[in-house]
């Protein structure tokens, strides 16, 4: 490189080029009379050392540009989930705890585990914090893969608003929404057989509380009971300034 680099300064020192073509036109044709010129200790040209030797050695270039990319070490969380600049993109869950590699470029994440790629995601700059392959999912996870967060609160808002704040305190306080979906799921079964009005009221009692768990609610759903309604007339009390029905007649 310093040879060719003081030949071309040499020889194009005195020219004066008036446009970048102009000078890249000039540089080519020195570095071919360069490459063409035989070296005496060799007796041969760069260029016959380069066609009989060298060219049989490259390697194809690489299919893809060159990505500049940012290396870091993470532990998956319980969540199968590792954590890359406060985004999480999960893993397979059987990596649970693992340390793994995370290579991040401007537009993907990949994540390694003792050098062997086990999942690619896409990065996030914004939006959900959260990115989830379902095929990483725990079976009891990929199970309700068609429910969404936005599904349950219509579910929630269905019955009332007690219930709606419910279900979102429900998600909300999870670390990723799917898994709260179980939960959803239980109390839809449990309030299955109860009438709204019920239900609204252990939901804002559950929440006032903080117990968003189906345990909590089932505890919730006996202790407050429907109020019973008696079948029998209601004992009529004596006293001696109330008027019987006879006094009227």
């Amino acid at each position: 490189m310093r040879f060719a680099q003081s030949c071309l300064l040499g020889r194009l020192r005195k020219q004066t080029f008036f446009s970048l073509a102009e000078a890249n036109a000039a540089i080519a044709d020195v570095l071919e009379r360069i490459n063409n010129h035989v070296m005496r200790r060799l007796g041969v040209s760069r260029r016959h050392l380069f066609e009989t030797v060298e060219r049989a050695a490259l390697a194809s270039l690489p299919a893809e540009e060159y990505e500049f990319a940012e290396w870091r070490f993470a532990r998956v969380s319980t969540d199968y989930h590792a954590e890359f600049r406060s985004f999480f993109y999960s893993v397979p869950h059987a990596l649970i705890r693992q340390q793994v590699d995370i290579r991040a470029t401007a537009r993907m994440i990949e994540i390694f585990h003792r050098g062997k790629r086990v999942a690619v995601h896409q990065r996030r700059y914004g939006g959900p914090r959260y990115g989830t392959d379902p095929a990483h999912m725990p079976s009891s996870h990929r199970r309700y893969a068609e429910w969404t967060p936005e599904r349950f609160r219509r579910w929630g808002a269905s019955i009332g608003p007690q219930t709606e704040g419910l279900i979102v305190a429900i998600l909300a306080s999870r670390p990723h929404p799917e898994q709260g979906f179980r939960t959803c799921l239980g109390i839809l079964r449990l309030y299955r057989d109860l009438g709204r009005e019920r239900a609204e009221v252990v939901s804002a009692r559950a929440v006032e509380i903080g117990g968003l768990t189906c345990k909590t609610i089932a505890s919730l759903i006996a202790t407050h009971k429907a109020p019973r309604h008696s079948t029998e007339p209601a004992a009529v009390m004596e006293h001696a300034n109330l008027r019987g029905p006879g006094y009227f007649h």
